[in-house]
């Protein structure tokens, strides 16, 4: 009996860890972010695509903490849907605009280094080496905004 009970729990233990693992080699791609929109007036009201609250007739929204989920794990988004998430950049499907980076991104490239001539400011690289037009080394700058 004893050694009935130790096969059925390894073979238990064995099924449960290989599905984790095959649970954490999934994808990550931008089908994968699962959105829930939720009416403004009725939290309680929820849907995975956007459409129109059942009590009211409003139109479900992204909720502050999904538009913050997109925000972070998502690079490109539709300037017209913001349903429309991708981690490259692309068309949107939906309308074929170019797809825009996040906020997060925009950021990202503000304060991002770069190096530059001290006396040609236009000779720009991103990564150390010298001015092609006067040999200097570059030095660091930060990016300015326009």
């Amino acid at each position: 009996m004893k050694k009935i009970i130790f096969i059925v729990f390894a073979v238990f233990a064995a099924s449960t860890t290989f599905a984790q693992k095959d649970k954490m080699n999934k994808p990550d791609s931008a089908a994968a972010v699962k959105l829930r929109y939720s009416c403004p007036m009725h939290p309680e009201v929820t849907s995975d695509k956007p459409g129109k609250c059942t009590k009211c007739g409003m139109e479900l929204t992204l909720s502050k903490k999904e538009q913050m989920k997109t925000g972070v794990t998502n690079k490109y988004s539709c300037p017209m849907h913001s349903d429309v998430v991708s981690n490259k950049a692309g068309k949107c499907p939906k309308c074929g605009m170019d797809m825009v980076k996040s906020k997060k991104e925009q950021m990202k490239m503000e304060t991002m280094k770069m190096y530059s001539c001290p006396m040609h400011p236009e000779e720009t690289s991103g990564k150390p080496g010298k001015c092609a037009k006067c040999g200097m080394d570059l030095v660091k700058t930060k990016i300015k905004k326009s």
